[in-house]
């Protein structure tokens, strides 16, 4: 069994549904799924690390980030898998003790690079391939929660 201790998250595609809502002044919006934000604090208190690898920066993912208490937020980082793997140097895990979880193809390096690789179900053909698992919810909606209650009960 594998004993998963950082969940590292892409943000647009995986916590959203990818869509961004603009306004004429440039402000954007987007929607964070309730359940997956349940999912992240149920992880956070069963002692299980949540990170943000987002390569597109967006207030909105701050601003979820600090309501969620994340405490790892890399927003509009170009290198995902480095940044993946600096981390992982950083809280002394092995591959092995962590999973990843995205939608597209900039994500395939970190999904294959980690124990546990998770594409969500509307996730890119070639990522749903690289992946471990597929989710059977979408990104935004549920997927992160999916994952999350997988990871509660393999603690058990």
């Amino acid at each position: 069994m594998m004993d998963i201790k950082l969940l590292a998250l892409d943000v647009d595609g995986t916590l959203t549904d990818g869509s961004v809502y603009m306004d004429g002044e440039g402000h954007e919006f987007k929607r964070f799924d309730i359940q997956d934000g349940m999912g992240i604090a149920m992880l956070r208190r069963q002692g299980i690390e949540v990170a943000i690898i987002s390569g597109r920066f967006s207030a909105s993912t701050d601003q979820r980030a600090k309501d969620l208490g994340i405490p790892f937020v890399f927003n509009g980082v170009k290198d995902k898998l480095a940044t993946l793997v600096s981390l992982a140097e950083k809280l002394n895990l092995k591959p092995e003790e962590v999973a990843y979880m995205g939608d597209d193809v900039n994500d395939i390096e970190c999904i294959k690079w980690a124990g546990l690789g998770v594409a969500v179900a509307n996730a890119r053909q070639e990522t749903k391939e690289a992946a471990d698992y597929v989710t059977a919810s979408s990104g935004g909606q549920g997927a992160v929660r999916e994952v999350a209650d997988m990871l509660l009960k393999r603690g058990r």
